[in-house]
């Protein structure tokens, strides 16, 4: 059965999939031969983003999912293994990114955001190790999958009216180092990576906001 496995191709899961960084990492990592787990709240362009896979060759599938809820990530993943026959690589890209000065942050936006962005991870990651661990480690070394965390530049450092995003990105940090620990011994990975400034529709919006509070157009927002 270990054999099998080996001989099938690699899947990847992004959540986050229907636009901007995860679209990306999506059409990249099938144009490395990945089959693609789609994952997104908005079921419309997750269906793009596979399109847009399968013009360049690949395989995909489409998942309606709000990361936020365990359930529904749980639900997800094990769609895509059942399509596929197994995952390889979760990355958690999903996220919310809203601009809020502090004296501004309520109890709900501060649920909202952290239930996505920090749940997310925490889902995400739970989902993928059931199928993940169905592969050991043949020798001392060996990687028998990865999990790849979207933190962000604002998880290194504070930034303006980013109070409650950058403290989600603070704790994918801290989430991402403990894993990588807990995880190592069965041959998985975990890693995160923390983007700049990135031209994506989520970043056009914070740019906006911003631009517009100081009269500027949107351009110097970014």
């Amino acid at each position: 059965m270990e054999e099998l496995f080996w001989l099938q191709k690699k899947v990847a899961i992004i959540t986050g999939a229907g636009q901007g960084i995860g679209r990306a990492i999506a059409r990249r990592l099938a144009k490395d031969g990945f089959r693609i787990g789609c994952l997104d709240f908005n079921e419309d362009t997750a269906q793009e983003t596979v399109n847009l896979i399968e013009a360049e060759g690949g395989e995909a599938l489409a998942v309606e999912v709000d990361v936020s809820c365990r359930e529904q990530v749980f639900s997800a993943v094990d769609q895509v293994a059942v399509k596929f026959g197994r995952v390889d690589i979760m990355v958690n890209n999903a996220g919310l990114g809203p601009t809020t000065p502090l004296e501004d942050i309520t109890p709900e936006l501060y649920r909202k955001v952290f239930d996505v962005n920090v749940g997310g991870v925490y889902w995400g990651i739970q989902a993928v190790l059931k199928h993940i661990r169905k592969r050991t480690p043949q020798r001392e070394g060996e990687i028998v999958g990865k999990i790849i965390n979207a933190s962000s530049q604002a998880g290194q450092v504070g930034n303006p009216d980013l109070a409650v995003y950058g403290a989600t990105k603070f704790a994918i940090r801290g989430i991402t180092q403990t894993a990588a620990r807990d995880l190592a011994k069965s041959g998985i990975t975990v890693n995160a990576y923390c983007p700049g400034i990135v031209r994506t529709p989520m970043m056009e919006g914070i740019a906006r906001k911003v631009a517009d509070e100081n009269g500027q157009d949107l351009e110097w927002g970014l």
